[in-house]
């Protein structure tokens, strides 16, 4: 045991050491709902390495895993050789070198036979719900408050913030708990949806077909 202890707080496992504590907390952090796995994914560009058809978060904890588990492996032998100085030096460095390059070829392969299970299609974003129809969820609409029930391509239904301009005065414009609305603008700042009044009787219908 103390031979482990050693080897993970010295150089270089204790560099992968650092980053792992860091992943643990991040799929911590997904597991209560407070980030997504895909929460990198429009941030960083892991195709250049090799790692692209997965999320970014799946690859760098993979990664970070193989990395450090390979280090420690390397800094055991090292203590065990009993080197020490310049040659001890040279050897952490060599086993750096090699945790980075065993750690990039194992997720590279792992990447290339899993990246079928994950879909190409990118994450879904709030702008997909722009020309949605939504129900209101609050007791009015105003150029300040507001929610609606919003449905997504899967099915599932998410309460976005919905403004009213304040320009609308019409008797039939006011929005009460329960009405439908068109979601026609998203404001990316104040991160809420533009919604006006919808009347589905008002939409236009399909064409019949003709008969022959």
């Amino acid at each position: 045991m103390t031979e482990f202890f050693s080897a993970a707080v010295a150089f270089p496992a204790v560099v992968f050491g650092g980053a792992l504590v860091v992943v643990v907390c991040f799929w911590l952090l997904v597991l209560v709902g407070a980030a997504g796995p895909d929460s990198f994914d429009a941030d960083l560009d892991s195709e250049a390495v090799g790692f692209g058809g997965v999320p970014v978060s799946v690859s760098v904890s993979l990664f970070v895993v193989v990395a450090w588990f390979t280090g420690l492996a390397g800094s055991v032998l090292v203590l065990r050789s009993g080197a020490t100085g310049t040659l001890r030096a040279a050897l952490h460095l060599a086993v750096l070198a090699g945790a980075i390059l065993i750690a990039w070829g194992v997720v590279r392969m792992l990447v290339r036979r899993f990246r079928r299970y994950f879909p190409a299609e990118p994450p879904p974003s709030r702008e997909d719900f722009v020309g949605q129809i939504c129900t209101i969820r609050t007791g009015s609409v105003s150029a300040d408050f507001g929610q609606a029930e919003v449905a997504a391509a899967d099915g599932s239904t998410a309460i976005v913030q919905v403004r009213q301009p304040l320009r609308t005065s019409a008797p039939g414009d006011v929005f009460t708990s329960g009405s439908t609305g068109l979601l026609y603008a998203y404001d990316a700042e104040g991160e809420f949806f533009w919604v006006s009044p919808y009347d589905a009787s008002l939409a236009p219908r399909p064409l019949p077909r003709k008969a022959g």
